[in-house]
């Protein structure tokens, strides 16, 4: 890929409390680019355990990396056993045969890998082609080519609903369609066509996307009033297949744009009755979906997003007579967090469980349909679920995890959990501290239990999964080489945040040269979203943003400050028209409890880096609190979120677009820049709008002030690919070191 990099007039800038000592030196440098390859996840075994269930059976298979290779492996969960899979010296000469080419029985190229419940049909995937191995015949077969992938919608793409073709009715006597705008149903036997609309046209058309009544007598549509799409544009400056640019557009909507109005009409097909209904509760779309036939045929559900995100709707629209009425109501003063919604609809048609932050926490309900009313609030307490992964019925159990409930851990880590429907019995699956990650097997009998910290190595485990009780070891991770090779666990710490109450969650890498003694400069990593949470948690043996970086000759860390989700709703509503607030005054408290506790982190030469809104964070730290962050480094930023996409920033920002985006808005603060700053983008962003950032630029030149750009040819959104980070690398190196960095091509990485 050809690289273009720009640079607007950069003096060197040396800070005054300057180093002590010699940093950011060739030597460093190349240390720093080694650490991939040193701390790869190569250098680690028995810990990458991700099993395979065999449908209808308590057994599963997994591959482990060892020292002596990777091992196919077998657990019989009933009987505590374990046992290869094949035996990889027979299966790799098959296949060498089959290939034409040496196959390495220590790392077999095999993917996708599915186990039949015979126990005797492994099926894989291998250069492009699907495989069927006999394990006991040592028999392989190539059963034919993959098909290549055809081209998905983008993800801002909008669907029209005008791609389905004839769809038949469930008892299969009828097939229902569009034609001219129009639903139509034809009888099968007789070939009769009947038109049940009458009222469609090219601009308030009906949905393609039909469904049939359970019992083949109506069919559900939706009426829809299209709008005229925004689309972003792009100039690929450097294809790799032609000379000359190449022009792009990609479908974008933006905050404030209009979007489709959506009607669901029903029509009664022998009668030809109508029931569309009157849309007062749906009037302010943002959007209408999760549509579905109840069992009985009787009605219809769906859900309506109020434009601005403060009111969220579970309807129900009668077959009978047309009306709507709400089953479930969530209003909120600042917005309702419908990502994270969960529904079931449960089979007995009584009843639908849900969850919602209404108590400050995400938590789960029970909802009698008949009513519209709650029956319980099934889980309670100063916590928050975070999925729900199985619900039985039958025996009235629900199976989910959550994380805060253990008081004494950090209180990101995730645990896994049994709860019966009337919020009893409370049972913790995965008792041990840590982050976890839980397969269960089809019947629920078993998990398999994975878990590890920043500092810990992942252990695994089969469970009980009606107890937690552990039935067998399943792997505990090899570090030694890792160890062997300089590697040293980055901290968890945590201090008070802006209140003086809160808890504030972080981690600090150091270098491995690392000396108590010296003075080291402090760079950041932010992504405070909202919408997630992005610390790490788990055990990794290189984290791609710090590792190296550290290494230079810096101590860098992450925070997890107010405006991240999963602590409670309170503390993520701190971004509500106010993303430029970026939980920074947490994260600067947090770092100066770090540097009491640490003298040798040195805040007079703290730096900062993100990207997409880690980009934004970024620049908004040295434009609002430039006497603490003295350079920022800022990637594919969303530093206007007007500029952005719809979803994302009407959720946090609100609708209709008001003076917050303004006050927000990198590009109408530019002119506050003091600090040293690195613009980086992607001509290809096709997440965040490149003229984003050139818009940012353009506030920037138009104030006289000094920063850097980076464009990356061909790029999409990224923090600057490998080119970037070596010119991340030497910024800060510049910056925070006082120091000039080494020439790239005197580097031997």
């Amino acid at each position: 890929m050809k690289k273009y990099f720009l640079r607007i007039a950069l003096p060197l800038m040396l800070l005054s409390s300057g180093p002590a000592f010699a940093q950011g030196t060739l030597e460093d440098y190349n240390r720093a680019y080694s650490l991939r390859q040193k701390f790869s996840g190569y250098q680690v075994y028995h810990s990458d355990v991700n099993p395979h269930w065999v449908t209808g059976t308590s057994s599963f298979w997994y591959l482990q990396r060892t020292p002596q290779g990777n091992e196919y492996l077998l657990v019989d969960a009933d009987r505590q056993t374990r046992r290869p899979l094949f035996v990889r010296d027979s299966l790799a000469v098959q296949l060498q045969q089959s290939l034409g080419r040496r196959v390495d029985a220590r790392n077999l190229p095999l993917d996708k890998g599915n186990l039949e419940a015979s126990f005797d049909v492994f099926r894989f995937v291998c250069d492009g082609y699907n495989w069927r191995y006999e394990i006991a015949a040592n028999r392989l077969t190539r059963e034919g080519k993959v098909p290549p992938r055809g081209k998905g919608r983008h993800w801002m793409e909008t669907d029209d609903e005008k791609g389905w073709g004839p769809v038949t009715s469930p008892d299969g006597k009828y097939e229902a369609y569009i034609k001219n705008d129009n639903i139509f149903v034809r009888d099968k036997a007789s070939g009769r066509e009947r038109q049940l609309s009458q009222d469609g046209t090219l601009s308030n058309y009906y949905s393609s996307y039909i469904q049939w009544s359970p019992d083949s007598r109506k069919v559900l549509s939706c009426r829809i009033r299209p709008v005229q799409k925004r689309y972003v544009y792009y100039v690929e400056s450097s294809p790799r297949d032609q000379l000359q640019p190449k022009l792009h557009q990609q479908e974008y909507a933006k905050p404030g744009d209009e979007l489709p109005f959506k009607v669901p009409c029903i029509f009664h097909v022998e009668t030809g009755q109508r029931c569309i209904p009157e849309t007062s509760l749906f009037a302010h779309q943002y959007s209408l979906s999760y549509l579905r036939w109840d069992a009985d045929s009787k009605s219809v559900t769906f859900e309506y997003n109020e434009r601005g995100h403060k009111t969220y709707r579970v309807l129900e629209l009668s077959a009978e007579d047309g009306k709507v009425r709400t089953l479930i109501e969530e209003k909120e003063e600042k917005y309702v967090n419908y990502p994270l919604i969960y529904r079931n609809y449960l089979q007995d048609g009584k009843h639908i469980l849900w969850t919602s932050e209404r108590d400050n926490y995400n938590h789960l309900y029970l909802y009698d349909r008949t009513t519209g009313r709650p029956v319980r609030q099934i889980t309670k307490g100063h916590w928050y679920v975070r999925g729900v992964q199985h619900v039985d019925e039958q025996n009235q159990w629900i199976y989910f995890s959550a994380n805060g409930m253990n008081p004494k851990e950090d209180p990101y880590l995730i645990h896994y959990y049994r709860i019966g429907f009337d919020g009893k019995d409370l049972v913790e699956l995965t008792p041990d501290e840590g982050m976890h990650q839980a397969w269960f097997s089809s019947d629920y009998r078993y998990l398999v239990d994975v878990y590890s910290k920043v500092d810990t190595p992942p252990v695994a485990v089969l469970r009980d999964a009606r107890t937690g009780r552990q039935v067998m070891p399943l792997e505990q991770a090899d570090i030694s080489r890792l160890e062997a090779n300089g590697w040293r666990a980055p901290e968890v710490f945590s201090a008070k945040g802006r209140d003086g109450k809160t808890d504030i969650w972080g981690v600090i890498y150091r270098p491995t040269n690392f000396d108590p003694s010296r003075k080291y400069p402090v760079v950041e990593y932010i992504y405070s979203g909202p919408g997630g949470q992005h610390v790490p948690k788990s055990f990794s043996s290189y984290n791609w943003w710090m590792t190296s970086l550290a290494e230079l000759g810096f101590i860098v860390v992450q925070v997890d400050g107010m405006s991240t989700s999963f602590r409670s709703k309170d503390f993520e509503e701190v971004c509500y028209k106010n993303l430029k607030d970026a939980g920074l005054p947490d994260h600067m408290a947090w770092l100066q409890e770090a540097a009491r506790r640490y003298p040798y982190m040195d805040l007079e030469r703290v730096g900062i880096f993100g990207s997409s809104a880690g980009g934004q964070e970024a620049m908004s730290a040295v434009l609002f609190h430039p006497e603490f962050y003295k350079a920022a480094y800022s990637a594919c930023g969303c530093h206007d979120n007007r500029m952005d996409k719809i979803w994302w920033n009407e959720l946090w920002m609100g609708y209709p677009v008001d003076s917050s985006y303004i006050e927000s808005s990198n590009v109408e603060q530019a002119h506050r820049l003091e600090r040293p700053l690195m613009l980086v983008v992607g001509e290809m962003d096709d997440n965040v709008d490149p003229a984003s950032t050139m818009q940012v630029v353009n506030a920037l030149i138009k104030a006289n002030k000094d920063f850097e750009l980076v464009v990356v040819p061909g790029a999409g959104h990224t923090m600057g690919d490998n080119f970037g980070e070596h010119k991340r690398y030497d910024f800060f190196v510049r910056h925070l070191m006082g120091v000039e960095p080494p020439k790239w091509n005197a580097i031997t990485y």
